[in-house]
């Protein structure tokens, strides 16, 4: 175990919302071991609940898409090239890359090649996307945390070593929600439906989503006038793009509840919930919801990734399950009377329903772990066998 009482830097990057709340309980376990470590790099409000600096705002990296992200390369190369000359002078203990693989994976191939030990905490889905990931993760990471059980086996063939933690929503998501306590946080009524609306926290999903969500809560407004309709936004940035978009669809009628934030409440509360393909619908899933899970991206970036898939599901709660759980409606099938008429279909269907609350809790039982002390003795470990040997260039 690393000394509490030495000069511990620790340095870390997470792009969006659910990685600074991946984070956090990573270093939730990690900081009762290492009270004065200095903690910095790129990260959100949760991770700075633990004493972590940010030196750039986390939303700088929160962009999706192939073309979106070129839109923004040369500032995401500086950001890069800057922290990496930063943490090449600072030479911290251990690098940590959250999630993030377009951003961290090069970033830590370069530290690691530095002699710095790299931990690459949630592994990319390789086992649905871009599956030659796994030489670029060999000469990136020293070491892989992994929150899904069938993972090791992916890492241990590729020669990585890898420590499977459990997923650290499986943790924070009680087994059974208290929805009557989430309505009454909210202000909504004990009775009545309540679907909770959750297009993105990245602006660019907001951007291709927001409009058929609604227009699929209004479809369902119309067969259920006392519906209520809720939607967490990540920010106020996020939520003023919503009103911005919705104002210039003429969908301003249609009562929307916004949160700022209060994302798990919102789920808690909901009977239903039509989320974007994401962290969020696991997180759906671990509050035993019905959902249906939709994606829309530009048209181009569309057409080159629908070829790399090499599985059928792309949500969470499908791939664990291995089988179409709940309604995956992509790109153009994504339309607001498909997406209604499938959350509809569940909220119609009480055996379905209960099917769900039980395929869940499984779900919930399996990916339950002691995460943040798992993650952080695994982080530890990888920082006292990097103190045992001289620093040296990883292989290339």
């Amino acid at each position: 175990m690393a000394d509490a009482n030495s000069n511990v830097t620790i340095a870390m990057v997470a792009g969006e919302a659910s990685g600074d709340l991946l984070a956090s309980r990573l270093l939730s376990g990690l900081r009762p071991h290492l009270p004065q470590a200095r903690m910095h790099g790129i990260g959100g409000a949760r991770m700075a609940e633990y004493g972590f600096v940010s030196d750039w705002p986390m939303e700088k990296l929160s962009v999706n898409g192939l073309f979106e992200v070129l839109a923004h390369y040369r500032e995401l190369k500086g950001i890069q090239i800057t922290l990496r000359d930063r943490l090449l002078a600072d030479k911290p203990e251990v690098f940590i890359g959250v999630d993030a693989p377009d951003f961290n994976f090069g970033l830590e191939t370069q530290l690691r090649q530095a002699g710095i030990p790299t931990v690459h905490f949630i592994g990319p889905s390789i086992w649905a996307w871009r599956g030659g990931r796994i030489k670029k993760i060999a000469r990136a990471a020293s070491h892989m945390l992994v929150i899904f059980p069938f993972e090791e086996e992916i890492y241990r063939k590729a020669g990585i070593p890898v420590t499977y933690v459990g997923h650290p929503l499986a943790q924070v998501i009680p087994m059974v929600p208290d929805v009557a306590a989430a309505r009454s946080a909210l202000g909504l009524p004990a009775g009545g439906r309540v679907v909770a609306i959750m297009p993105g926290s990245r602006m660019g999903e907001l951007k291709h989503n927001t409009i058929a969500f609604v227009q699929a809560a209004r479809i369902l407004a119309q067969r259920d006038p006392g519906m209520r309709f809720i939607a967490p936004m990540a920010g106020e940035k996020q939520s003023r793009f919503f009103r911005e978009l919705v104002s210039q669809a003429g969908l301003q009628d249609l009562p929307i509840q916004l949160l700022d934030g209060q994302s798990h409440t919102a789920m808690a509360a909901a009977d239903a919930v039509l989320v974007a393909s994401g962290t969020a619908s696991l997180e759906v899933a671990l509050y035993k919801k019905p959902m249906v899970i939709a994606y829309k991206m530009m048209r181009a970036t569309w057409e080159i990734l629908r070829h790399m898939s090499y599985q059928p599901w792309i949500g969470l709660p499908n791939i664990l399950a291995r089988e179409f759980l709940v309604p995956e409606l992509l790109q153009h099938n994504a339309t607001p009377q498909a997406l209604a008429d499938a959350l509809w279909a569940q909220l119609e269907d009480p055996v379905r329903q209960a099917m769900l609350r039980q395929r869940f809790t499984d779900m919930h039982h399996a990916l339950l772990r002691d995460t943040a002390n798992e993650s952080a003795q695994a982080v530890l470990q990888v920082i006292e066998q990097n103190r045992r040997q001289p620093r040296r260039a990883s292989p290339a």
